[in-house]
């Protein structure tokens, strides 16, 4: 059976016709918007300061707005991968910034409100592992960005379920997730610094481990 090609590649005139041609790689800013986010976000996870409120507007803006902007244009480009991951994590910073900031949780007991948060972060650590799976086709960059994001909401979910009620402070677990947090934002800074370059140097500069 010979294969189906696109028209553009037979008739270069109808180059426009190739879905997302026309479109920068979204790949970045969404790296961006993520890392910024969670970045801020686990600094108070690690318990060296207490300001939650501050990640509320990136949490609504950048790392929610933002990032489900990328993953549509994703969508456009063909990159089912990166679709499914910024709309995914854009749906988690705006659930996070209603959740804690615009959902009533006093009537909730503190062992049940420990527990219900947990079950959200291991369903987050759920999708985050086949997601991780699913990179393993990317490069290493996004595996790592991948991996270190599975063992914080792993650490973040234990934190919850091993809480003390009334806590006002991180536990081990909380913090070990917060710092594990800190190593993801940086390396999908990194992996966002290295397709910005590629694409203003016109060539890769940054190594991201194709595979």
């Amino acid at each position: 059976m010979t294969s189906v090609q696109h028209p553009a590649d037979v008739h270069p005139d109808l180059a426009e016709l190739r879905p997302g041609w026309h479109f920068a790689d979204p790949g970045p800013l969404g790296l961006a918007a993520f890392a910024l986010t969670t970045f801020v976000l686990s600094f108070m996870n690690t318990g060296l300061f207490k300001a939650e409120p501050v990640v509320f507007g990136l949490a609504l803006a950048y790392g929610g707005g933002v990032q489900i902007l990328a993953g549509m244009w994703e969508f456009a480009k063909g990159n089912t991968f990166g679709a499914t991951a910024f709309c995914s994590y854009g749906g988690f910073w705006i659930s996070f910034w209603y959740l804690t900031g615009h959902t009533n949780l006093g009537g909730i007991g503190g062992g049940d409100l420990n527990k219900s948060l947990g079950i959200w972060v291991v369903a987050w650590a759920i999708f985050t592992a086949y997601m991780l799976i699913a990179s393993l086709r990317t490069n290493l960059a996004l595996v790592a960005v991948f991996g270190f994001l599975t063992l914080t909401f792993i650490f973040l979910a234990i934190g919850y379920f091993t809480a003390n009620v009334g806590a006002t402070t991180p536990d081990a677990m909380t913090k070990i997730g917060g710092w594990l947090g800190l190593v993801t934002a940086v390396v999908a800074w990194y992996t966002s610094f290295a397709g910005v370059l590629s694409s203003t140097f016109r060539r890769p500069v940054l190594p991201t481990g194709a595979r």
